[in-house]
């Protein structure tokens, strides 16, 4: 008993070409006896569980396979000796023993053809009985010529249609027979010395020792092709390509056993379905063998089958040469003899192979039913010992189903290749359609251990053997995943060892971690039942294992060894091409990543066909990623990856969709925000495995405790775009575990946008790119908030966790970060600009009035004028304060707001109740600066002289004052907000007005008191005071126009009473005016004395009487100075005069009217007649 063993591993040659070897023999027992020999495999051939194997020793073995426990998932299938054959075979002509030559199996017949030693024998299936009365057909070189279009067994059978056609070459003819129940010779075609064919339909592609030819079986017509050796001495054939007609020597189809001899026997065909999928009718059928394959030196003139004839014309074949004439010709040199290769890539096509001896390369042609050629040639470093053809998926064999268009094919050739310590024999592999390429691709099999003395004999069987995979499902199937592989403490140890400000808050978050995990199912609420993970990772094994197998008919020996030639899985091609032959050289410095980038390229642009293929495309890019992430993180400065590599590693990632917690879990400073979840992080095995040997490695170990701020830059940005890009997956539901992967990726994606903030250049401010999109972050929300707000007050961003706050609409603890801003918390970003005017714009948003009462009345504290506006906001969504309750409470929390907020009712909103009190809220700040500043009352005596000194024109004092007073002067600020009050028309208390300002010493209120004066009739005072102590010569114009009122216009915004008082009468302005004269000619100064009565006398001498004028200005003055005055009195005069006598003529003419109209209306009534009234008794 044989057990098949091994693995590819232990086998293969190069595991990233596209075949394998895997042991199906080891230790064949060529010998009965075990003893060691020179016995060696000629053919083998497979179906339906049994193997065969025919040997030199010309003995036939049967082996049957045993299927592996199915419990055993490593287990392997093992082939058992059936029996040992040894095949009748006739020693008449006493040539060489070449063994057994060819195993033909027929399934739809149920019969197998056995040629040995030049003999066919048929027998049984599978058991090997012989059958048809031990019929012999003798001095046979080769059978086969089995269509491979037809099917190799037939379900629906009958009778008719079990039977199967085959080929038999004889000496001088091919016969064809039918093997069903019995064999049945159909016809001979003159074809001599043939000793190679494979058909589809009724072509037949034939060769003997010098040529090829197309066949047509049916009508029996040749076309003859190239010679197999291009230094073959040229024949004379018809034109190559053109049908010629195969005459037959005999009358019907010979059942002889052999054509030498007299006596003629029945022959019972052999049954032959030859060739298995896609593979050829070998060179080595029909041959004697040596050394595990055909020697090229087999062939002879007098063997069995040698083309003594000559090749194959268009008429009949010529008779064998004389004796002299052979020695004649062997007196010329000879080319080498070229074993012929035939086989069928597609339906259409074959295979044919041509060279010029067995040193130099061979030339592989293509060629259609027609004989022409279809595609462009090979080439193969020599020319081969045995050439089959493998197309179509692996489990398929291009013999029956052809290349289809999208799956490659391939040409393996058995030959030797030179190398400098001599030969080494092995299979050369290259492509179907590899002539299309400048420089082809060509790969090399071997069996490693094993040193053949001879090239290896290579087949396509007629039956298929599937093969199991573990390795691939190793790869592929999931396993649980950690972030910290080593200990089951390592994470929270990290926590403490990392970034020290984060450091206080990773214990709480390793608790609510393990609570999260106790207490919260991604999936359902319902606990876990026991052994699921070990039940989750069989499922999943088993699942992969549905997929990891691979189907293959191709079989290949050496010496007493057999192996299955399995294609090779692409995820073994993909994964050896990354360059390493061992995992040590997948770590960070020694990784090959160009190799890398190189294999991940070959994939790119390619669809997958097959869930596997899936699987293998997103494992090979999962597993490329971690390898180059590594290297990333940990390669030294001569290999590090350049930005167009980054980049490329960032597409590899986002096509790979590997969970983002795996690729977190490289990360010193953000592995720490792994969530996990009860259901942990499942990913793909292989992927797991080198993820942890980085993990694991010296020289993650010496990062591992870092934080984000030892990583590059641009490490930062390639996790800030691939973090983004996952983060834009959220909600759509193909995401396993997304709330602990989302949790994650956000938390991740914060530390290193506030890594990266932290770098960005100052002057770029709010215009950062990187800060535009840390806010974008918070804004929209993140599920990880508790942990957000922890990073954010461990990084002290505290405006960036308000911002955060207002997300989730937490209105109280965004007051609260922005009060702790303003009240000089830590904040290193420094983005709250304009704190106080954004807090008071955000209390108008909200309608949680005790928030605004609370913040409002703290804001008042710190900026009163600012504060106040909160509670006086019209716009405000928070039910309104009333003024009343506002100024309680204001006067016991904030006092210092009262006058702002009052003001605000006064000037703002034009109320008028808060007047009296707002007054004496100026008053105490004006007075008591006064009397506690001697500055101050200098700057207010500085101000009067001042304004004295201005030459005319000047604009007025109340002008001068607001031009010069500074705006952030509190005192001088007050002094012309009381102005404003005190010249409105508000009722207010004068006397205590008055008072109050007579507590300072001097004249310095000036305008205050003119305005008292005014309000209680004391003109003269104010006019006095007007003339002489502040020179406002046009204020005092208005004071007489306005009767004494107000001595300022009342700006806009003053409030004013619901109904102003009356003009002032005539009467009472020319009194104010006559006062005002009497106080212009007591003026000091002379000049300015005459100049402003002249100008007062002329601008507005309508108000003054000539008489009193007169009698007032002092004899000494120039009449010049009156002049105008003058003249305008006399015009008036005049005026007054002619005015007089036009309302006189006008009240004429009225009085005429109107007795005219009298007289009138008394003519028209007419007389009116009225009694006496009778006289009284009194009378």
């Amino acid at each position: 008993m044989t057990q098949q063993g091994g693995s590819q591993q232990d086998l293969s040659g190069a595991e990233n070409g596209p075949y394998l070897l895997q042991s199906l023999l080891e230790q064949v027992p060529l010998a009965e006896d075990g003893s060691k020999s020179d016995i060696k495999i000629n053919c083998v051939e497979y179906y339906d569980g049994n193997l065969y194997v025919g040997t030199s020793a010309s003995e036939l073995l049967h082996f049957v396979r045993i299927p592996p426990d199915p419990d055993d998932k490593n287990g392997k299938p093992m082939f058992i000796s059936a029996s040992r054959l040894a095949p009748a075979y006739s020693e008449a002509n006493g040539g060489p023993r070449y063994g057994v030559q060819q195993i033909l199996l027929l399934p739809r017949a149920g019969k197998a053809c056995i040629l040995c030693n030049s003999t066919v024998t048929f027998y049984s299936l599978p058991e090997l009985t012989p059958i048809f009365e031990s019929t012999q057909v003798k001095n046979c070189s080769w059978i086969g010529g089995v269509d491979l279009n037809e099917p190799i067994t037939n379900e629906d059978s009958r009778n008719e249609s079990d039977a199967v056609t085959i080929l038999m070459s004889l000496k001088k003819k091919i016969q064809v027979v039918r093997i069903g129940e019995h064999p049945r010779p159909l016809k001979n075609i003159d074809f001599a010395a043939s000793n190679l064919s494979v058909r589809r339909d009724t072509i037949a592609c034939v060769a003997d020792s010098k040529v090829y030819a197309l066949l047509d079986v049916e009508k029996q017509l040749k076309i003859p092709l190239m010679s197999i050796s291009s230094l073959e001495p040229p024949v004379t054939l018809e034109p190559t390509g053109q049908p010629a007609s195969l005459s037959s020597d005999s009358g019907g189809i010979s059942r002889s056993a052999s054509t030498s001899q007299p006596n003629r026997q029945s022959v019972p065909q052999s049954h032959t379905r030859s060739s298995s999928l896609g593979g050829a009718i070998l060179g080595s059928l029909g041959r004697p063998q040596d050394q595990g394959g055909v020697s090229r030196a087999s062939l002879s003139p007098d063997q069995p089958g040698t083309p003594q004839s000559g090749p194959a014309t268009d008429k009949a074949l010529p008779e064998v040469p004389s004796e002299s004439q052979a020695r004649k010709s062997s007196d010329i040199a000879q080319p080498a003899e070229l074993r012929p290769h035939i086989a069928s890539p597609t339906p259409e096509e074959f295979l044919i192979v041509t060279g010029t001896n067995p040193e130099e390369v061979g030339i592989g042609m293509f060629i259609n039913l027609d004989g022409d050629i279809t595609r462009p040639t090979i080439s193969f470093e020599k020319y081969p010992e045995q050439v089959v053809v493998d197309g179509g998926s692996a489990n398929l064999s291009s013999s029956r189903n052809g290349l289809p268009d999208d799956d490659e094919g391939y040409v393996l050739a058995s030959l030797d290749m030179e190398k400098r310590d001599g030969q080494r024999f092995g299979i050369e592999i290259q492509r179907v359609d590899a002539g299309n390429d400048a420089h082809p691709e060509r790969h090399w099999l071997f069996a490693v251990g094993v040193e053949p003395s001879g090239p290896y004999g290579i087949r396509s069987l007629i039956g298929s053997e599937e093969m199991q995979f573990e390795e691939i499902v190793k790869k592929l199937s999931e396993k649980r995943f950690s972030s910290f592989p080593n200990t089951m403490g390592a994470s929270v140890a990290s926590l403490k060892s990392l970034d020290s400000r984060t450091a206080g808050s990773m214990e709480r978050l390793s608790k609510e971690q393990e609570l999260f995990e106790r207490n919260f199912d991604s999936q359902d609420d319902e606990s876990l039942p026991d052994g699921w993970e070990t039940s989750r990772v069989s499922e999943g094994e088993e699942f992969t294992r549905r997929l990891a197998k691979v189907s293959t008919r191709l079989v290949t020996w050496s010496g007493d060894k057999i192996w299955w030639t399995v294609r090779n899985p692409l995820i073994l091609q993909l994964e050896n091409a990354f360059g390493a032959s061992n995992e040590s050289q997948l770590l960070p410095d020694k990784l090959n990543k160009d190799a890398i980038f190189g294999t991940i390229a070959r994939i790119r642009s390619r669809d997958a066909k097959t869930e596997l293929e899936f699987m293998t495309f997103r494992y090979l890019r999962q597993k490329a990623g971690v390898l180059l992430l590594g290297a990333l993180l940990l390669a030294p400065p001569h290999s590090e990856l350049s930005d167009a590599e980054i980049n490329a590693l960032e597409e590899i990632f986002t096509d790979s969709q590997l969970d983002p917690r795996v690729v977190l879990s490289l990360i010193p400073g953000a592995r720490n925000e792994i969530i996990e979840g009860r259901n942990g992080i499942w990913i793909y095995g292989g992927v797991k495995k080198v993820t942890e040997m980085i993990l694991r490695s010296d020289q993650f170990e010496t990062i591992s405790k870092n934080s984000l701020g030892n990583l590059e830059s641009r490490t930062l940005h390639f996790l800030r775009r691939f973090l983004a890009a996952w983060r834009k997956m959220k909600g759509f539901g193909s995401v396993p575990d997304e709330r602990e992967v989302f949790r994650t990726v956000e938390a991740a994606l914060l530390l290193v946008l506030l890594e990266l903030d932290r770098r960005a250049p100052k002057a770029l401010g709010r215009h950062s790119p990187v800060k535009i999109e840390l806010h974008e972050l918070v804004d929209k929300g993140v599920d990880c908030f508790d942990r957000a707000v922890d990073i954010l007050e461990s990084h002290h961003r505290l405006f960036i966790l308000s911002r955060l706050y207002q997300s989730r609409k937490m209105a109280g603890d965004v007051l609260a970060t922005w009060k702790r801003i303003l009240e000089g918390d830590r904040d290193d970003g420094q983005e709250f600009q304009d704190g106080e005017q954004r807090i008071k714009e955000y209390l108008s948003k909200i309608s949680n009035q005790s928030l605004v009462k609370e913040y409002g009345v703290w804001l008042a504290r710190r900026n009163p004028k600012l504060g106040v506006e909160i509670f006086a906001e019209d716009r405000s969504k928070a039910a309104k304060f009333e003024p009343t309750q506002v100024v309680e409470i204001l006067r016991d929390e904030a006092p210092a707001a009262v006058k702002y907020f009052l003001e605000h009712l006064t000037f703002g909103k034009g109320h008028t109740a808060y007047i009296n009190e707002l007054i004496f809220y100026y008053l105490d700040i004006v007075i008591g600066d006064l009397k506690l500043s001697e500055a101050s009352r200098d700057a207010v005596m500085a101000a009067y002289t001042a304004y004295k000194a201005l030459q005319a024109p000047k604009p007025t004092y109340h002008h001068f004052l607001t031009a010069n007073t500074p705006e952030d002067n509190e005192v001088w600020q007050s002094r012309l907000r009381l102005l404003q009050l005190l010249g409105g028309a508000n009722d207010y208390n004068t006397a205590s007005i008055r008072e109050r300002i007579s507590s300072l010493p001097g004249d310095l209120l000036v305008p205050e008191t003119i305005i008292l004066a005014g309000r209680e009739s004391h003109h003269e005072q104010a006019l006095h005071l007007l003339v002489h102590k502040l020179g406002d010569y046009d204020s005092v114009v208005s004071y007489c126009l306005r009767g004494g009122a107000s001595v300022f216009s009342t700006p806009e915004g003053t409030p004013r009473r619901s109904s102003d008082a009356p003009p002032p009468s005539t009467e009472h302005q020319q009194r104010l005016f006559s006062v005002v004269l009497r106080e212009f000619l007591s003026i000091e100064d002379a000049s300015e004395r005459v100049e402003q009565t002249g100008a007062l006398l002329e601008r507005f001498g309508g108000w003054f009487d000539l008489d009193e004028v007169l009698s007032l200005i002092p004899d000494s003055w120039s009449v010049d100075v009156v002049a105008g005055f003058l003249v305008g009195a006399l015009r008036r005069l005049v005026r007054e005069r002619h005015e007089a006598k036009v309302a006189s003529a006008l009240s004429g003419a009225q009085n005429l009217r109107v007795s005219y109209d009298l007289i009138t209306n008394i003519d028209e009534k007419g007389p009116t007649k009225a009694e006496a009234e009778p006289p009284t008794e009194a009378a």
